[in-house]
Parts: structure tokens; C-alpha cells; sequence
């Protein structure tokens, strides 16, 4: 599956697609998950319907799950702080059954490279540093941030870069 979803996400960035979907939207996450995943998931860009947990973490409620996600697209995300709070938002409401990581790094990255013409390096943030910064989130976004902020880059257009955001996507 994910060998499939890597080669996916080589050929959208190959099509120039990632430019074409919405930035900081919904819309735009669902964009996103069913270009990685459509052919693999019958759920493919569709929100979740069930609850689900990870690591004793109880992600947002189905029930509530659209609300959630309508309240995250409304924040702002003009500012490094604003894109990096929505990001958090969106990790935490989960919005998919699987996929969420991949398709939430891409959501990040059209954000940050729209808005402040930067991506990130996510070669240089280590997995556990970045599991544990995510679970804090939840009350404290300042780790995160931090981990985020001390990645960015200019090399926008580097293919390698974005590659790379996909190969760390076991995190």
C-alpha cells in the first residue's frame, strides 16, 4: 500500500497537479488523499464514518467529524503559526480511515509553499521527536511548531525535496 500511495504521490508531483488543488481547504485534503490513494481505498478522498484511536488517542468523534473539519477550514492560514495551528487541527480530527499522515504533510506543504513560498525538509525531523511533538499538540503546540519551523526550506520547486517529504512518510 504504501509503495503504491509513494508512486502516486511521484506521479502528482510529475503532473504539476499538487498546484491545482485547494489551498488550506477541505476540499482541497480530500483533493489530496484520493490523487494518493483513489485505486487502493474504496474510501479514497471520503471522510471517515467510524471512530478511531491510535495509541490510547481518541480521534475526533464521527459524529462530529464535519463540524470539526468545517471549524479547522475556517481558521486562518496566512502566517508560519496560523498554517502550523491548522495543521495540528487537522491531525488531530483524522479525518480519514488510513492516509491521514501522507495526505496531511501534502495538505501542509500547499499551505506553506502558496502562502509563504516554503516547504519543509522532513528528512530533518526525526520520527519520534515528531510522534511525541503531535501527541503534545493537544494542549501544546509549541514543540511542534518548533520541529516544523526548524525544517523549513526555499526549495520550493526541488524535486528531491518533496520526494523526500514522501519517503518520510512512515512517520
Amino acid at each position: 500500500m504504501f509503495l503504491r500511495s509513494r508512486i502516486n504521490a511521484y506521479a502528482l508531483w510529475d503532473s504539476g497537479l499538487p498546484d491545482s488543488f485547494e489551498t488550506g481547504t477541505v476540499r482541497g485534503l480530500r483533493q489530496i488523499h484520493l490523487a494518493l490513494f483513489g485505486g487502493l481505498y474504496d474510501f479514497a478522498g471520503e471522510s471517515r464514518i467510524l471512530n478511531i484511536a491510535k495509541g490510547g488517542f481518541q480521534f475526533a468523534m464521527a459524529e462530529y467529524l464535519e463540524k470539526s473539519l468545517s471549524v479547522i477550514e475556517r481558521m486562518p492560514d496566512e502566517t508560519f503559526c496560523e498554517i502550523a495551528d491548522k495543521y495540528i487541527g487537522m491531525n488531530v480530527t483524522h479525518p480519514f480511515m488510513e492516509g491521514n499522515g501522507r495526505s496531511g504533510r501534502l495538505w501542509l506543504d500547499a499551505m506553506l509553499r502558496k502562502r509563504l513560498g516554503l516547504t519543509l525538509d522532513w528528512s530533518r525531523i526525526g520520527k519520534m521527536e515528531y510522534l511525541q511533538a503531535m501527541a503534545e499538540s493537544v494542549s501544546d503546540g509549541s514543540r511542534i511548531k518548533s520541529l516544523l519551523h526548524g525544517a523549513l526550506t526555499d526549495r520550493v520547486s526541488d524535486r528531491g525535496m518533496f520526494l523526500r517529504g514522501i519517503d518520510c512518510s512512515s512517520l
